[in-house]
């Protein structure tokens, strides 16, 4: 299976911006602490996520992600679209499981490399006021508060197809939010 590849897109900048939400500049200085994150993180894993025992980490021939090049572009895309795995794996020439396996191995090898660089999310409002080096209260101001809506049980569990269901198995804590038939 072919796949999208680093020195496909590499000449199209705005394609490379659209596929990865970064410049092909600051793609190229991600790439040195990506590529030294992947292989402190595959020295002691293996890609199937269980600890290495025997030999060292080496790029196959048949390596869907033969680049480091392409491994970073493989995760950056994922990251701006979480499109689903068959998807992700479609697009890149794998299957879903191998997607799978690369995902969960190049999140956090991407995060490390994120932090390498002083770039990774802040987590809370101490940290961001510390990399932006303000005070905590005028930090909140940079950010923008969530506004969540609980959604009342009653409305979420009250969905005509559930209520059928509920009142065909005649389950009364189900039955009790749904609307008499």
């Amino acid at each position: 299976m072919a796949g999208v590849r680093f020195a496909d897109l590499q000449s199209r900048p705005t394609e490379f911006l659209d596929f990865t939400s970064v410049t092909f500049d600051e793609f190229q200085q991600l790439v040195p602490p990506f590529e030294a994150a992947f292989h402190a993180h595959m020295a002691a894993w293996r890609l199937d996520g269980k600890p290495r025992t025997a030999r060292r980490f080496s790029v196959y021939q048949n390596c869907p992600l033969p680049t480091r090049e392409d491994r970073l572009l493989f995760i950056l895309a994922y990251v701006k679209t979480y499109s689903l795995q068959v998807v992700q794996g479609r697009l890149f020439g794998m299957g879903q499981s191998k997607a799978n396996q690369w995902i969960h191995v190049l999140l956090p090898v991407l995060l490390a490399a994120l932090r390498t660089l002083g770039d990774a999310p802040a987590r809370s409002l101490t940290a961001l006021a510390q990399r932006l080096g303000v005070a905590e209260a005028n930090a909140a101001t940079v950010v923008t508060p969530l506004e969540e809506k609980p959604v009342p049980l009653a409305t979420a569990l009250a969905s005509p197809l559930l209520c059928e269901f509920a009142r065909k198995k005649e389950n009364p804590s189900l039955t009790a939010v749904c609307p008499p038939a």
